[in-house]
């Protein structure tokens, strides 16, 4: 790790935001040095909180986050948000990076807003978020929050990061019937109905909550629902009493801490090895050979692959 790397994480430890900004920037671009940096923040991890906010498109996400920040500083916390947006399909970089509704709260104090691409991660959030989760955490902040783009209702792989995991839904968008297609039941450790002045809202609370009585051992801990109008702040404060409560509970999930240690490990391990076969198929020529075959219509790519894959396991 080069001298310039070392001085942006002594300085993000003293508690430069300019240092932090720049340290999550190279982590997310991949500069060279970014893995010794990583190894270096990580034993300074493990303070943080983590939430995350997925649900449908229009749930008002991003609303409530903005109030639900406000109230985590209020109660003296120092906060993390990283909105996750979709990524530009030409430049990779987040389509939504003004947040333009998160402008306000980055201003307050204790408050550090990032907005990155998913970079067309599986879920909406990419590798580098998990990373920039841990910088932040190593930089102090006690809860990091992590809002998905919302591009759908499989955005499962928030799990992974998160300790909580908030799912927000809406009335008239058939969100409880979303939810049990989607499996998204199985990673909500609190359902927020948000926009609860329009109608239909205590139906959502209902279909929710019937759905969890059918899914849910009875001795199981009751999943909590919540009404909220972000719009207002209507709800914010009991939304916040309840995280702390789940916080204060030791509620955790420690079997999900050790699927999301083994599931991170495992797609790390994925993509090194997937950058190690790109390197050596574009050095060794056969890439280039593989792709004018597959072109010419001289093989199938599926031959190809079986015929490679050999070579890559049994080669050092």
């Amino acid at each position: 790790m080069t001298g310039e790397w070392e001085q942006l994480i002594n300085e993000m430890k003293k508690g430069s935001i300019r240092a932090l900004a720049g340290l999550i920037t190279r982590i997310e671009n991949r500069k060279k040095g970014w893995l010794e940096a990583m190894q270096a923040i990580y034993p300074d991890t493990g303070g943080a909180h983590v939430i995350g906010i997925t649900g449908a498109p229009g749930a008002g996400k991003s609303t409530l986050t903005d109030k639900l920040t406000r109230k985590l500083v209020d109660t003296g916390n120092s906060v993390g948000v990283i909105a996750v947006d979709p990524s530009s399909p030409f430049s990779g970089g987040a389509l939504l990076g003004d947040r333009l509704r998160m402008k306000e709260i980055s201003n307050l104090e204790g408050v550090f807003v990032r907005s990155m691409a998913t970079r067309g991660a599986l879920g909406g959030l990419s590798m580098a978020a998990r990373d920039i989760v841990k910088v932040m955490d190593a930089f102090g902040k006690d809860i990091v929050i992590i809002e998905t783009v919302g591009v759908g209702q499989d955005e499962v792989e928030v799990v992974k990061t998160a300790d909580h995991v908030m799912v927000i839904c809406v009335p008239g968008l058939g969100d409880g019937i979303q939810a049990i297609k989607a499996g998204i039941m199985e990673i909500a450790d609190i359902f927020v109905v948000n926009k609860s002045d329009l109608d239909g809202a205590d139906q959502v609370v209902a279909d929710i909550r019937a759905m969890l009585d059918m899914s849910t051992e009875k001795s199981e801990i009751k999943i909590p629902v919540r009404k909220t109008i972000a719009a207002s702040g209507e709800g914010v404060q009991e939304l916040v009493d309840t995280f702390f409560k789940l916080v204060k509970s030791g509620k955790s999930k420690t079997e999900w801490q050790d699927r999301r240690v083994r599931d991170e490990l495992f797609d790390m391990l994925v993509k090194e090895i997937a950058r190690h076969i790109r390197d050596r198929w574009s050095q060794d020529g056969k890439l280039d050979d593989a792709v004018l075959k597959v072109i010419h219509r001289e093989k199938d790519p599926y031959s190809i692959i079986q015929e490679l894959f050999p070579y890559f396991v049994n080669t050092q």
